[in-house]
């Protein structure tokens, strides 16, 4: 059965590649509308997948990812419009010039061709997923958790119905969300171009470890913030709230708080009241905080949990940020330039703040529209993916009857 979709798919993205800005952003009008139209059916998916999540346990902080009522439906559907207002990136002129043998040498943006996508329980990839890819001119499988199966079912046969007059329907495709679909999907070498794997660090790490098919990571988010000897109290009280407390099981949300020795022994009681005010567990090796969990300072917590640790000056925040963080999302809470500077400077992250929330590492904060994921690799992507990350590029040469010598 899978089979036969990836040959689906690539029978689509031939088809996609060559579409003009004005069909895809049609389509994507589509998608808008008929979200629009349905989102009592689609809320009334999600209640019977929160129904079923509830009944068997599952923690709150998953619950959240999975919700996915009326506002959020009607923030995807606004999401939509950002991509069709924003520049097609297909067909972009990157380079263009005569070489050296006299022929001319144009390098522009194409399509990746079929992009696989593994998700857990955020049912809005779905919608995220299908626009972006739709709008970059790729084809997409979708492989979603069993969690969400209802949701990502009627969101499939809405956003398939609405393209199906502008495009092939088969440009999205949902895979079953059985275990061997992922399998199947992360070893189509020559039939997927690339996967890219959304979720726990463990699903992220099984991709990497057994995949045939190239992988671009997005990895999990152990986001630091460091309070500098230097820091505003009120920003970074409030900057911190915001991190930790906003949505607390996102990627971008804070994991770990470090705070300069110089002004641990006020800034820390004023943090304690702040967090633990909205229900916020501090675990720390310093004396008087809840014991530190098995995995220490490479928790990502995805809860109203988080580290706490004491640091000598800000080259050792720098330290620790870049041995136990992610690559993901750090920030400096500083007043002091120098200070700022060796932070930025030595933290080997795809985001680095000052003075701002990590919450903002998100394609449609930057301007993205949406975004496909956050990459914390170097190669290719980098931070959050939106259209053009989602393209690769080729040469077109034209020449005379020139031949090498």
């Amino acid at each position: 059965m899978n089979e036969l979709l990836f040959e689906n798919a690539k029978k689509a993205s031939f088809v996609l590649k060559n579409a003009s800005t004005k069909t895809k952003n049609q389509a994507l009008t589509a998608i808008f509308n008929a979200l629009i139209a349905n989102v009592d059916r689609i809320e009334a998916a999600n209640e019977k997948d929160l129904e079923k999540a509830v009944s068997s346990g599952t923690p709150d902080s998953l619950l959240d990812r999975l919700s996915y009522k009326r506002d959020r439906i009607l923030q995807s559907a606004q999401d939509v419009l950002k991509v069709v207002d924003l520049a097609d990136p297909v067909g972009e002129i990157l380079d263009d010039r005569i070489t050296s043998a006299g022929f001319r040498l144009v390098k522009q943006r194409v399509p990746f061709g079929v992009i696989g996508v593994i998700y857990e329980a955020r049912p809005n990839v779905t919608v995220d997923v299908a626009v972006l890819c739709i709008k970059t001119g790729n084809a997409c499988l979708l492989k979603g958790g069993s969690i969400a199966v209802n949701t990502n079912t009627v969101l499939s046969e809405i956003i398939k119905e609405a393209i199906s007059a502008f495009i092939p329907k088969d440009s999205v495709i949902l895979m079953p969300s059985d275990r061997s679909s992922t399998q199947d999907l992360i070893t189509a070498r020559g039939k997927v171009d690339v996967v890219i794997p959304r979720g726990s660090k463990g699903l992220i790490n099984y991709v990497l470890e057994n995949a045939k098919v190239p992988v671009i990571e997005t990895g999990a988010g152990v986001c630091h913030l460091y309070v500098d000897r230097s820091a505003d109290f009120d920003k970074a009280i409030n900057i911190l709230l915001n991190g930790k407390t906003q949505r607390p099981s996102v990627c971008n949300a804070l994991e770990t708080l470090l705070v300069d020795r110089e002004i641990a022994d006020s800034f820390i009681p004023l943090a304690k009241t702040a967090l633990e005010s909205k229900g916020v567990v501090i675990r720390s090796e310093e004396k008087g905080f809840e014991k530190m969990p098995e995995n220490g300072f490479y928790t990502e917590y995805g809860d109203l949990e988080i580290s706490l640790k004491i640091v000598n000056g800000v080259q050792e925040a720098v330290e620790h940020v870049n041995r136990y963080g992610t690559g993901h999302s750090d920030a400096i809470i500083a007043e002091d330039d120098k200070n700022a500077k060796i932070f930025i400077d030595g933290v080997d992250s795809a985001c680095v703040y000052r003075n701002v929330s990590t919450r903002f590492s998100d394609g449609g904060c930057f301007g993205f529209g949406a975004e496909l994921g956050i990459s914390t690799q170097k190669l290719h992507a980098r931070g959050p993916m939106g259209l053009a990350e989602m393209t690769s590029y080729r040469y077109v040469l034209t020449g005379n009857g020139q031949v090498r010598k």
